[in-house]
């Protein structure tokens, strides 16, 4: 196999199984074409763990990426690099950002939006039980997949109703990459014009909210270590972004499995597997994010099998090929099983090191409530077409369908 061409990495994310098969072949890291930039990607469960807890590896492309400034202008995925969060920041900016924002994660705040959750669930549920006839299929991924997770983040950060579907189709813009250098130029100046007006309103009628925390604590907080204004706007961003469109693709992967997986299905309802279960596992199997752009080498970092990460090279976390790694997971790597013996269903799917994501505790009660209360409400739901007809989301960071059609109930 000639490895010495960087793969390139199909935008549309037609194959993505065949893609991370091929990345694992090629060895624990390859170079890997995405969009125009060369980068390497870390497919091996050890080495990836290893590099994202490091000092050798930064996210801050302003200061570790010498072609930061000559990229950026005309590369689509520019923004995933050019925000100013703790999403692309490192050592003790990253820390400071991070204190920010870790309050409202906190294990008594996740806990007090458990009723919140439960209430939207259940409101969902009785709108798709209201207007979907038997033996008709709704598409679970635009009314209940989407909705969820827009409703709750929208209730966490304060954003009023008639702006979260602003939100939404910005947002899913920032996840997409088949679009041009222009169009994505264009969808980030219709978003921050969005989170401005946001922030004013929140300026001036403040709530118990997220984005009113934020804002408190930069217009206050006078010792240093308060918000620039431009790190306010990129934290609520991705807040925003973070907090939405990875639960839309959990829900949708964890129903498309147990839907295409009856015996483990079983599993669930002879207690021989928890709901927990089933999230943990979905998120090894299907992770939300594919890859994650970007990280750097901060110095040159030599491999196990000689080869070197040249100090400035860019990185990309395969989080969904190091997921199904024979290496971690055996040979049933590939297969869905909510039995899975040691290590059991360890992932990556919400990142690992100084950068594991703040909100999983949050995803995780969602999932667990909305498929618990999900499939008790519809015991006999079902696919409405084969499952190798679901399309994914064209996008190589997403991971979901652009479609979920299921038959609630039998026809009457």
């Amino acid at each position: 196999m000639d490895v010495s061409e960087p793969l390139t990495l199909d935008p549309t994310g037609s194959d993505p199984h065949g893609e991370h098969l091929a990345l694992r072949e090629r060895g624990p890291a390859t170079r890997v074409d995405i969009l125009g930039v060369t980068a390497w990607s870390v497919s091996e469960p050890a080495l990836l763990k290893k590099l994202l807890t490091g000092p050798d590896v930064s996210k801050d492309a302003r200061h570790h990426w010498p072609a930061f400034a000559e990229t950026v202008p005309t590369w689509p995925l520019a923004l995933w690099v050019a925000v100013e969060n703790m999403f692309t920041s490192y050592g003790s900016d990253h820390r400071r950002l991070r204190r920010m924002v870790a309050p409202s994660f906190s294990a008594r705040r996740v806990a007090a939006l458990g009723e919140r959750v439960e209430s939207i669930v259940d409101e969902l549920l009785d709108a798709l039980a209201a207007t979907t006839p038997d033996g008709e299929a709704a598409d679970l991924r635009e009314r209940f997949c989407y909705p969820l997770p827009i409703k709750v983040i929208g209730h966490l950060m304060g954003v009023p109703e008639d702006h979260q579907e602003d939100f939404r189709a910005l947002v899913d813009n920032v996840f997409a990459t088949t679009l041009t250098p222009q169009e994505a130029a264009d969808n980030t100046v219709k978003l921050y014009e969005v989170l401005d007006s946001l922030i004013a309103e929140k300026r001036d009628h403040p709530g118990d909210d997220m984005t009113s925390m934020l804002i408190a604590a930069r217009d206050e907080e006078g010792d240093g270590s308060a918000l620039t204004e431009t790190e306010l706007r990129d934290t609520l961003l991705l807040m925003i972004s973070a907090g939405y469109e990875t639960t839309v693709n959990l829900l949708d992967q964890a129903i498309t499995a147990l839907l295409t997986h009856p015996e483990q299905m079983a599993h669930v309802r002879e207690g021989r597997a928890s709901w927990s279960d089933v999230v943990e596992e979905t998120l090894r199997y299907e992770p939300a994010v594919k890859h994650l752009p970007l990280r750097f080498a901060v110095r040159d970092i030599s491999l196990p099998d000689g080869q070197v990460i040249a100090k400035g090279e860019p990185i990309l976390a395969s989080y969904a090929a190091a997921n199904r790694h024979p290496d971690w997971h055996g040979e049933s790597a590939d297969s869905f099983d909510l039995t899975r013996t040691a290590p059991g269903p360890e992932h990556l799917a919400f990142g690992h090191g100084v950068h594991f994501c703040l909100g999983a505790p949050l995803a995780r009660l969602e999932g667990v409530t909305a498929l618990e209360r999900f499939f008790a409400r519809f015991p006999d739901a079902r696919l409405a077409v084969p499952a190798g007809e679901l399309r994914p989301v064209p996008s190589l960071i997403t991971n979901g369908h652009e479609r979920l059609p299921v038959v609630l109930r039998p026809a009457a």
